[in-house]
């Protein structure tokens, strides 16, 4: 058995879809269990609907306009979509009554993306002649704890999931991003979480390959859209795939990989649009000659906190303070840093949590946040062992007048993480991509030390 997770895009419209039904129907002889996002940008605009229904102003006419566009394209009927849009304004509805959207309301809300999806695609399949049926991930057994829209799987998911697909003879065509708690409500396990799933449903099932269906050919030696000339990886390590999705790779969400390591089963990216082009295949094992740099990444949306104070010198237990403090808003610290006295870690930018966070931290120390900052790190084994690469990351940097305000680099040495001014964000990028051998021309010529 394989898992096949496609992503908004890939089903974003009926062409699309149709070629999402081709690749499926190729790989019936690997008994495919098939899980989908909602249709590209249906999510937000759900996440939209549930502000403007505070304000009594909600429409979900334009989102069933598009949903029966595509069914009428891929000329399927999908009946499952007016009971859902039915509880969709009611729902929307009730928010209006009370005027206010809380954690659970919007996970609720934000289901409906991939509960109208999963219909589209199994009419789709249908119609072309391969027995599927949409499945609700909760209905196969997936449950949480109650941490709405970051809601974490619970063990026992993996054994019901296991007893409720592994002998079904349809495909199943599985919702991604969302569960269900204890008490039945919807949840979901955080934004693009869908590849998270993907690798649930994997492990459950003990499945040969997890295949993540997305619209580049594999994770890239850099984001294309800063650098052209950014190529395809062909193979790395879990290791190494898991610190680029934590340091801003768009193409993994940063939980996927934790399933399929526990699993041992190898993850493979592709393209939707060029299945037999290249591909990126992650394992526990690749080639020892692969070079020491593999990509240069960057997360934006984040903020530098910086602590400051004399109270930290020779005092023990002060970081764990400051981890609690973290840890009780649900802010994860990212990148960290510390000297005497002082820590600077970055954040991403939540408003909702980040003026409770600070105004807490602020009875630790003298408290400044920057907000207009990016983090840009280079990953590969060893890469921290490597002080050819270190010395050229620095000078590249400071040929190029990019002042750093942060650095910070992992135990395992796989990750060397800066911290810089969101405008030299794109420079930093572009820099570091030519000056450390990722170039086509340079690569050839760069092995591991």
């Amino acid at each position: 058995m394989i898992v096949m997770k496609f992503g908004g895009t890939s089903v974003g419209d009926a062409a699309n879809i149709r070629r999402v039904v081709e690749l499926v129907r190729a790989r019936r002889a690997d008994r495919p269990c098939v899980v989908v996002s909602a249709h590209s940008g249906v999510t937000d605009a759900l996440l939209d609907q549930a502000q403007k229904a505070v304000a009594g102003k909600h429409d979900v006419a334009p989102l069933r306009e598009r949903h029966q566009k595509i069914c009428e394209e891929l000329g399927v009927t999908v009946p499952e979509h007016d009971g859902l849009f039915q509880e969709l304004a009611d729902l929307l509805r009730g928010i209006s009554l009370v005027a206010e959207s809380t954690p659970r309301l919007l996970d609720h809300v934000a289901s409906f993306g991939e509960r109208l999806s999963v219909h589209t695609v199994a009419a789709a399949l249908r119609a072309a002649g391969v027995p599927a049926s949409a499945v609700m991930a909760y209905d196969a057994g997936l449950k949480t704890d109650s941490r709405y829209q970051k809601a974490k799987p619970l063990p026992e998911s993996f054994d019901a999931i296991a007893a409720n697909l592994a002998t079904r003879a349809e495909v199943p065509v599985v919702t991604g991003f969302i569960a269900k708690d204890a008490a039945g409500s919807i949840t979901t396990i955080g934004r693009n979480g869908s590849d998270y799933s993907a690798s649930l449903f994997g492990r459950a099932l003990r499945a040969s390959e997890i295949q993540i269906w997305t619209d580049v050919p594999g994770v890239m030696t850099a984001d294309p859209r800063l650098v052209p000339d950014a190529r395809p990886i062909e193979s790395m390590t879990y290791d190494e795939a898991a610190e680029i999705a934590f340091c801003g790779g768009k193409v993994l969400h940063p939980a996927t990989l934790q399933p399929a390591v526990e699993a041992d089963i190898p993850v493979r990216v592709l393209d939707t649009r060029n299945p037999s082009g290249p591909n990126t295949v992650i394992w526990r094992e690749v080639p020892p000659s692969r070079p020491v740099v593999r990509t240069v990444v960057q997360k934006r949306g984040i903020c530098l906190v910086n602590i400051v104070t004399p109270r930290m010198l020779g005092a023990h237990g002060y970081m764990a303070r400051i981890f609690d403090v973290a840890a009780r808003h649900e802010v994860a610290l990212d990148m960290i840093a510390t000297t005497e006295i002082s820590v600077s870690a970055t954040v991403e930018d939540d408003r909702r949590r980040l003026p409770a966070l600070l105004a807490e931290l602020q009875t630790l120390g003298e408290v400044t946040i920057d907000g207009q900052v990016s983090a840009v790190a280079v990953v590969g084994h060893a890469v921290g062992e490597s002080p050819e690469t270190i010395g050229a990351i620095f000078s590249t940097l400071a040929r190029e007048g990019i002042a750093l305000r942060m650095v910070s680099m992992g135990a395992r040495r796989t990750n060397v993480g800066i911290v810089v001014g969101e405008a030299d964000t794109a420079r930093a990028v572009q820099s570091l991509h030519a000056a450390l051998c990722l170039e086509p021309e340079k690569a050839k010529a760069a092995t591991a030390r």
